[in-house]
Order: C-alpha cells, then sequence, then structure tokens
C-alpha cells in the first residue's frame, strides 16, 4: 500500500517540498497529492510589481508538475481533523456546473504550508478601507485602485518593513505623479545598517516619499488614516503592511500551536505534538540561531521546506536525517525597478556594516526573485537517487534528530 502524502498549499514552501518528496521517493510507494486554492504558482514577492502595473508571468501548478508523479487537486482547505488523519477541501465540482464540493482526503504525512495572510492588527477601519498585498487577489483590487487614481492624490503605505518599503518605492517609480507617503512605528530602516538607511533616505527624497517616522496609525478611514498622535493623514488609499496572519485552520486543531496559531515544530519540521504532521514556511515556529524564532519571509519558508521534505523522505526511507542548519546571509530589498538594497546579517538576522546599493543590487534582488519562482516551478529537474519507502519506517540509530536549525 503507498505512503499517502498531503501537501497543504502551493506557494513557495509547499511547491518545495513536493517537488523534492518527488525527487527523493519512489513513485510506486507513495502517493504524493498538492492541494492549492489557486491553479496557478503565485510569486507572493513580487506582488508589490503586480500591485503597481507590472505584469507577471503565468505560471500553471498543472505545467509545473506535469510528469513529476505529484497530483494535483485545486480547492481551499476548510477543515483538518489530525486526530483522524483528514482534511477536508472544498473542491471545484466535476459536474460541469463549476460549484465547490467537499472532499476528504486522508494521508498518513501532512505537511502544512498554507502560509499567512494580512494581518490588519484590528486597527478600526482597516478591513473596509485599506488595501493589501499579501496575495494576489489584493494585489490586483489595489493595482485596479491605483490605476484610478488622478495625478496628485494621496497614497498612504502603513508599515516599515520589508513589504512596506518595497510597496511604496515600486508605487512612487511606477506612478512619480502620486503622492505617496510611509507611517511607520519605528524610524525608517532603523533594522538596517547605517549605510544602508543612509541608501533607504536616498531612494525615498529621490521618488518624493514623505516618510511619518515613530507614527502609529490608530484608524483608517475612506479618505485619511489618523495616528495616535491625533493627526489626520490624507489617503485616497491606504496599503496596509503591517506583518501577517498565518491561515486560521490549524488553531482549529487539537495540534500545538502558538498564541498566534503558528505549529510549534522540532529542528526537522515535523509537530511536536503531532508527528505525522510537518509544518514549513509561516505556518511554522521555527527556531533559529541563539533559539530565536525565525520571522515570516520566503529567506526562512523554502529552507524549511527542504528541511521537511528531506526529514520525511529520511525517516520513510531509513536513511539519515539532514543536518542543515537554519540561519540568513542577508536581507534583498528592491526599491523599485532601478534601485535596491542588499543587507548583509548575522546567522540571526541582524544587520552588519556590509550592504550592496543601487542598480547592482536591484540585479541581485532580481536574480533572488528569479531563483526562488524557478527552483519552485522545476521541482524535479536536477537528477536524483529515489529511495525505496520501508514498511516500517524508522530512525536510525544515531541519527541527528535535532538537527536543522
Amino acid at each position: 500500500m503507498q505512503h499517502r502524502i498531503v501537501v497543504l498549499g502551493a506557494g513557495y514552501t509547499g511547491a518545495t517540498a513536493a517537488g523534492r518528496l518527488a525527487r527523493r521517493l519512489h513513485r510506486e510507494d507513495v502517493a504524493l497529492t498538492l492541494v492549492n486554492a489557486e491553479p496557478d504558482f503565485v510569486e507572493r514577492i513580487r506582488m508589490h510589481q503586480l500591485a503597481s502595473g507590472q505584469d507577471l508571468a503565468p505560471r500553471p501548478l498543472g505545467e509545473m508538475f506535469a510528469g513529476t508523479g505529484v497530483a494535483l487537486k485545486q480547492g481551499r482547505v476548510t477543515a483538518l481533523d489530525v486526530d483522524r488523519r483528514t482534511v477536508t477541501v472544498a473542491a471545484l465540482g466535476t459536474d460541469g456546473t463549476g460549484e465547490p464540493r467537499d472532499e476528504e482526503l486522508e494521508y498518513d504525512t501532512l505537511v502544512y504550508a498554507l502560509g499567512s495572510g494580512w494581518n490588519d492588527q484590528g486597527v478600526p477601519g482597516t478591513a473596509e478601507h485599506a488595501y493589501e498585498i499579501a496575495g494576489r487577489p489584493g494585489a490586483l483590487r489595489l493595482r485596479e485602485r491605483l490605476a484610478g487614481l488622478a495625478a496628485g492624490e494621496p497614497v498612504v503605505v502603513v508599515g516599515g518593513g520589508l513589504t512596506g518599503v518595497e510597496a511604496a518605492t515600486e508605487i512612487a517609480e511606477a506612478r512619480p505623479d502620486l503622492d505617496v507617503a510611509l507611517a511607520a512605528r519605528g524610524g525608517l530602516g532603523d533594522w538596517l545598517s547605517a549605510r544602508g538607511a543612509r541608501h533607504l533616505r536616498k531612494v525615498f527624497d529621490r521618488l518624493g516619499i514623505t516618510a511619518h517616522e515613530h507614527t502609529a496609525v490608530t484608524t483608517v478611514e475612506a479618505d485619511r488614516v489618523t495616528t495616535a498622535a491625533g493627526t489626520a493623514l490624507p489617503a485616497a488609499v491606504t496599503v496596509w503592511t503591517t506583518g501577517f496572519a498565518v491561515h486560521p485552520i490549524a488553531r482549529a486543531t487539537t495540534l500545538d500551536v502558538t498564541g498566534t496559531g503558528r505549529i510549534v515544530v522540532d529542528r526537522t519540521m515535523r509537530s511536536v505534538s503531532h508527528p505525522e504532521v510537518y509544518a514549513i514556511g509561516d505556518a511554522a515556529l521555527v527556531m533559529g540561531p541563539a533559539d530565536n524564532p525565525l520571522r515570516m519571509s520566503c529567506a526562512t519558508g523554502i529552507p524549511t521546506a527542504w528541511q521537511a521534505a528531506d526529514s520525511i523522505a529520511a525517516r520513510l526511507t531509513g536513511g539519515k536525517l539532514p543536518d542543515v542548519p537554519l540561519r540568513y546571509f542577508n536581507q534583498c530589498v528592491s526599491l523599485g525597478r532601478r534601485d535596491g538594497l542588499i543587507q548583509y546579517v548575522t546567522a540571526d538576522d541582524r544587520a552588519v556594516r556590509a550592504a550592496l546599493t543601487g542598480r547592482f543590487a536591484a540585479l541581485y534582488k532580481e536574480l533572488v526573485c528569479k531563483g526562488a519562482a524557478w527552483g519552485a516551478a522545476h521541482p524535479i529537474v536536477l537528477p536524483a537517487r529515489r529511495r525505496r519507502v520501508l514498511r516500517e519506517a524508522v530512525v536510525p540509530e544515531g541519527s541527528p534528530v535535532g538537527a536543522a536549525a
């Protein structure tokens, strides 16, 4: 009987994990199913580009996984029962109506990669009036709204992190006729080195972006945002980028999760409460160097996908568990299409003095984006030895169970 592996979510992490498992395991031994709500792979790290009016090449999942042995199931995950080992999916019907119908999938091993969406932080008016770029639907909605703005109208990006900085610079470069501002709780680029922060301010000045530093937004209305100091900032469009919230499905299960709903995993990405469940990417609480949680990002997600896939394959085939530390090397920030910032960091993500800036940094960031998409879109292009699944897979004695982060 085949070992049933179900992967939930086909973003960077889910697609990478499914493809890596297909390379590692014999097709005769496993039934690999990849579940995703959309038919295409979405380059989430380019949503600010999509929102600003650029077109992204479609990447149909059917083409990506053709001939890999991975079965695709398009549908939205509506329930997860980790005690019965079942997933309920609202999949498109086959009766010609296109109406979704519930299907129940059983699994022996589950890879949870449902990721995260935008987080309105409970700020009044945000859900009703703000725009987000955490996914394709939100980016397209913002794109349409920006296209309808007249010259001189104000756009306020709320959030001074990587997403906010990239959104503000992309919009300002694409629409220099708009009045773009960014509201940040801290100082502009205060996570960067001195060199990196100087360059960011230089780009903001060049693009005409107003930075409202040490500014907390407490209310969002249709035509303005209000700060904690009581100041009203005009905003024909408010773009909300203050962080992410994980998919709520895990919190409704008996999985051990954090207060924010992230699944607690060990160093092989396996749930500490349910060993047949692995969580990767934004959905997982992953500990890095000095036992600090790794941030939600593509830079975190893809290595966790490698770790989970290799750990699953090792446990099923009696191989050696991976021993690759999870760490950071740099933060790659696009500042429009012609400028960028590569901030080098310590293993635990603290900025060091070294940073690349300007056109070369923009090209570097573009290569990173293309590389991440290429890796997900070509899951088994590289040769690999497929191993047979043991009838009763056990971790061999002496394997480093606590091996990864």
